[in-house]
């Protein structure tokens, strides 16, 4: 078993305990045929592990805080997103919603499917993005361990006074 299909059974088993935990059902998985018609829509495809965590685990509902969104209101929240003043980048999928308009996003265009912040908080479209983490999976990581700031009990959010490394690529990308 490769590294991609052990943090996927991870994700998996961690997702149907809270769920149990919560008393709803995870929403069930989506087929190939949904994530080929929402990559038609956005006109990019999917990382193969966000893809992965669709079709294998759930659509959406699970992960950190209120969990990823599911796939449809991903693309909607992306649509909306690129009609918007905001000039948002083409090619960066928001997959969760963080509270106070802060969005987790995913850059396909990026080999490692780089996970980014949208705050827009912070005044000018420029100063609004900010790297997260350099990977889905890092990411993914970070929520099944504990250790990533937005988890409960972790220093990390404290520690590093959430100063994150501005996106240098959003220019190139509206």
């Amino acid at each position: 078993m490769n590294e991609t299909e052990q943090l996927l059974e991870q994700v998996a088993a961690r997702a149907h305990h809270s769920s149990q935990g919560h008393g709803k059902p995870l929403p069930a998985a989506l087929g190939a045929e949904e994530i080929a018609r929402a990559e038609g829509i956005l006109g990019f495809a999917l990382p193969p592990l966000l893809a992965a965590l669709y079709t294998r685990v759930g659509d959406g509902g699970f992960g950190p805080e209120c969990g990823l969104l599911p796939l449809r209101d991903a693309v909607r929240a992306y649509g909306a997103g690129r009609s918007s003043a905001w000039r948002w980048p083409e090619g960066v999928l928001p997959i969760a919603d963080f509270g106070c308009s802060m969005s987790v996003c995913v850059d396909c265009r990026s080999d490692t499917a780089q996970v980014l912040l949208f705050d827009p908080g912070l005044g000018e479209p420029e100063l609004a993005w900010s790297i997260d983490t350099p990977s889905l999976a890092a990411w993914l990581h970070g929520w099944l361990d504990g250790t990533a700031w937005y988890c409960d009990g972790s220093g990390a959010g404290e520690e590093f006074d959430l100063e994150l490394t501005p996106w240098d690529g959003f220019r190139s990308r509206i």
